[in-house]
């Protein structure tokens, strides 16, 4: 199906689960939506980790359509948003027309689903996507650089990789910077922080098989993870695996971007 198509899934509610897996062809991104007041340093926030938070388009305050995809709407082309007041995660919705404001900036975040069509093209195969699984995700002991009122603890997404493919991974995720790039770490997850690989703090546990290394991404859930500790009024976000579809294949974002 093409994007658009898809989109209009998720608007009808036709689709309403992750979307790891689908349109593998065409870049994916996260959200996170904030009142112009803080957007400032919310984009700063981004500046100074863009490995976690690599902004592909900003939208002005008010602004629903995203240049990525004709004809998009912010508010309702996403299967399932979060919402965090104060910090606090409040509701979890489908659409967000009946508490938009004209004051809302919203940031697209590179995500490694892009990365993943290429991993899978290259001969690297990811289990999470065979057993039709959200990518598992973790919070780690590693601290995001602050900026104005946000800061917090980087999230990291996991995939079980065959040993004898870990470089390979390394390498093909490497030349996707705008999509969290190569990893930050491989092997064991005590090191960063994560005490029980077996239960993910977002997404869905894949079993790491003999022969197999967990490799960790820096992760877009970051922002919510952001969002918790800024504690400001009100922030949205995509829910972790639920992601805005855009009409940019990854061949032509790879290709415009280096």
């Amino acid at each position: 199906m093409k994007p658009s198509t898809i989109r209009e899934q998720i608007r009808s509610g036709k689709h309403k689960s992750h979307t790891s897996g689908v349109a593998n062809d065409y870049v994916q991104a996260n959200l996170a939506i904030v009142p112009k007041e803080y957007a400032f340093d919310f984009l700063l926030f981004a500046n100074r980790n863009p490995k976690s938070c690599p902004i592909i388009d900003v939208l002005e305050a008010g602004e629903v359509e995203s240049v990525l995809a004709a004809g998009s709407d912010i508010r309702s082309d996403i299967p399932q948003y979060f919402v965090y007041e104060y910090g606090k995660l409040t509701k979890k919705v489908h659409d967000l027309k009946e508490i938009w404001r004209d004051d809302f900036v919203s940031f697209l975040i590179g995500c490694s689903f892009t990365f993943e069509s290429q991993l899978l093209k290259e001969g690297v195969p990811l289990k999470h996507i065979e057993q039709n699984k959200n990518v598992a995700m973790y919070i780690t002991n590693c601290q995001t650089k602050p900026a104005g009122q946000f800061s917090g603890p980087v999230v990291v997404s996991m995939r079980p990789i065959k040993n004898e493919l870990v470089q390979k991974a390394i390498d093909v995720t490497a030349q996707f910077p705008n999509m969290h790039g190569s990893p930050v770490h491989v092997g064991n997850p005590k090191e960063i922080g994560i005490k029980d690989i077996s239960k993910p703090d977002f997404g869905e546990f894949v079993e790491i098989a003999e022969g197999e290394t967990p490799v960790f991404w820096e992760c877009g859930v970051t922002p919510q993870s952001a969002a918790i500790h800024s504690q400001i009024p009100y922030v949205i976000t995509h829910a972790p695996g639920h992601m805005f579809i855009t009409d940019v294949t990854n061949e032509e974002f790879l290709r415009d971007r280096t």
